[in-house]
């Protein structure tokens, strides 16, 4: 949010004003970034390292893809309907449905639910084609964004798309920074950090800023992004029950009370009787740390009174394990207002008045969705009959 009156009188920032804009969307695209790659299971278990030696199962849970999945589907499953009021221009009310079908606005609006559930924002451009017809597209919010003025109204002042130039070896030259106004669309590019330059600009006839930002809720925070501390140690508990599991496959064998027969190959005087009268050849092999013969053999030698051998394992601590990840799983649902539908909740057996409060915190996570995604639909709906008016 800005004040108005930085902006000339074509409604454009200055290249000082523009500059700093697109470092500002620089620094918020790292959570963007960050959010992207959770959806699609790049977790920080993946980049977990331990000692050499030791299992390193590195788990990622699609929790994240889940609680998108579900509250998108809620809201958008079923398309939006569009009734017309009864004083509305019956023709201007069928032109406008038509425009809406060649955009095929239902898969549109299923790709902004999904964006506004992800990042807490879906962008929309309105836009022409080769046949002058107003059509509408979802755009990637991590390279989109809109400037509203900072009076309570919050008017939407400007929208800003970025692009990556390619040259023709797929090597990145630049950036292409498009500017839309109320009333124009600015193309410009740069190859740097420098300000973008003006390329051309053109007239676009929609009547208003054609970028249409869908929040998900007041704060554009994501369906799953309160929850992600959760999620990592869902991730780290579940990645290390199969650590300890493989580990205990690994257990190593204590002797006690009985030499080494590493020990006894090192001496020629003993080498014969050790290897059971063949001759061993012990200068061919590299000699191991005690560590690291430890971790190949499996193998611990402590020399005592009295001749045992055991398995040396870490106590089994199976149950409360599990114990701790359906905590774990039934916070992250609590705090997501996305509840687990494979939980034996929800079985057949259970009332309609227990499954609709087993399903209040859904409702009210989509009540709030549905209301933003309305006022979204309103601003693409002026947009399109602006458009639609002129011609």
């Amino acid at each position: 949010a800005i004040n108005a009156k930085l902006l000339d009188t074509d409604g454009l920032p200055s290249s000082m004003l523009l500059t700093a804009m697109l470092g500002k969307h620089d620094a918020q695209r790292k959570r963007l970034d960050m959010l992207y790659d959770y959806y699609n299971t790049e977790h920080a278990i993946g980049k977990r390292r331990r000692l050499y030696g030791l299992p390193n199962n590195r788990l990622p849970h699609d929790l994240p893809g889940y609680i998108v999945t579900v509250a998108s589907g809620y809201l958008v499953g079923e398309p939006v309907q569009y009734a017309k009021a009864e004083n509305a221009d019956q023709a201007a009310f069928d032109a406008l449905k038509a425009a809406l079908k060649k955009s095929d606005t239902a898969s549109v609006d299923s790709e902004l639910a999904v964006d506004a559930s992800v990042y807490g924002k879906g962008v929309e451009i309105c836009y022409a084609d080769a046949d002058a017809q107003p059509k509408v597209a979802q755009v990637d919010p991590r390279r989109a964004f809109v400037v509203y003025d900072d009076t309570v109204e919050h008017k939407p002042l400007l929208g800003i798309v970025r692009y990556v130039m390619l040259d023709a070896q797929l090597a990145n030259k630049g950036e292409r920074v498009d500017v839309y106004t109320p009333k124009m669309c600015v193309h410009m590019e740069r190859t740097g950090e420098e300000a973008p330059h003006e390329v051309r600009r053109e007239l676009h006839y929609f009547g208003a800023v054609p970028m249409v930002e869908y929040w998900n809720n007041a704060n554009e925070k994501g369906d799953f992004e309160r929850v992600l501390a959760l999620i990592d140690a869902y991730d780290t508990l579940q990645s290390d029950r199969l650590n300890d599991k493989q580990q205990f496959t690994d257990a190593i064998m204590v002797f006690k009370g009985l030499a080494s027969l590493e020990a006894d190959a090192d001496d020629p005087a003993l080498a014969d009787e050790t290897a059971g009268g063949v001759s061993v050849d012990t200068t061919a092999a590299p000699k191991l740390t005690p560590s690291e013969r430890l971790r190949q053999q499996r193998m611990l030698f402590m020399p005592a009174e009295g001749s045992d051998a055991e398995f040396l394992t870490k106590p089994d601590a199976e149950s409360g394990n599990e114990l701790l990840r359906k905590s774990l799983a039934g916070d992250i649902h609590k705090f997501a207002y996305v509840p687990d539908l494979t939980d034996e909740n929800f079985a057949g057996t259970t009332s309609g008045v227990a499954m609709r409060y087993k399903l209040f915190g859904l409702e009210m996570l989509v009540n709030t969705k549905e209301r933003w995604f309305r006022e979204a639909l309103r601003t693409r709906l002026i947009c399109l009959i602006n458009f639609l008016s002129t011609k």
